[in-house]
């Protein structure tokens, strides 16, 4: 994998296009074509299907590197193209949602999905997304090899943020968590009690200058509650003040 300069934030990194391969897997040509060509644009080699039958053929015969998979198509939907490559494989996938889609959503997360992105998105979101996830499934691979912390980790009482390895524990058990959630809580987990708008918490997670809806930073804040309560269920620790934001506090009351 290739080495670049970060022009954004001045370090060496990898580069995550050079040589990757990408499955675009939807059922609607026009979104086939675009997101291809913005893929294409930015170095991915990327190979298109139109439905989830067609797709677990072509992957299995051929892996690639991340899948990128609409929810809703004719003979196999997303949910069941997920569930059939994770019997024998982990490549990173990320899902592309609609506004009623949050069921199936929640669904592919637990099953293994490692983001979601909902239509309509931006291009430029899109290829953030990708190469997020690029970075955290390169994390995840030394992070297996190694296991202690990297210098840039972050510990606020029983919480343990790890940027580098994109790992999170409560109490010393793992969190797990996609892209745009570890993101969120980290933001929120630098300055406890400190309160972050929802218009924050969008910079943090998706960058700036891209629109999300604000009740798509409340989804995820509930996600993260509901996943944290999985490990602990007494975690309090995102406290909502309404109509203002949320804040990470280090003691709940």
């Amino acid at each position: 994998m290739a080495i670049r300069e970060s022009t954004r934030i001045g370090l060496v990194e990898k580069d995550f296009t050079v040589g990757n391969r990408i499955a675009l897997v939807d059922d609607d040509r026009n979104i086939l074509t675009s997101v291809t060509m913005v893929l294409e644009t930015e170095g991915f080699k990327v190979t298109t299907y139109r439905d989830g039958a067609e797709a677990l053929r072509g992957l299995q015969a051929d892996p690639v590197d991340l899948a990128i998979l609409d929810i809703k198509m004719p003979r196999m939907d997303g949910i069941e193209l997920l569930q059939r490559l994770r019997e024998k494989s982990a490549m990173p996938i990320i899902f592309l949602t609609s506004k009623d889609d949050e069921v199936d959503e929640l669904l592919g997360l637990r099953m293994g999905a490692d983001d979601y992105i909902k239509k309509p998105f931006s291009q430029r979101l899109l290829i953030e997304r990708v190469r997020a996830v690029f970075r955290r499934a390169e994390a995840q691979k030394g992070a297996a090899n190694g296991g202690a912390l990297s210098a840039g980790s972050l510990q606020r009482g029983e919480l343990v943020l790890d940027p580098a390895q994109h790992l999170c524990t409560w109490k010393g058990l793992p969190v797990n968590l996609t892209v745009t959630e570890f993101l969120i809580i980290q933001a929120l987990a630098q300055r406890p009690g400190h309160v972050k708008s929802r218009d924050q918490l969008i910079d943090a997670a998706y960058g700036e200058h891209i629109y999300v809806d604000d009740r798509t930073i409340d989804s995820h804040v509930k996600r993260l509650r509901k996943k944290f309560r999985e490990v602990d269920a007494e975690f309090s620790h995102i406290e909502t003040l309404y109509g203002v934001g949320y804040k990470f506090i280090e003691a709940a009351a």
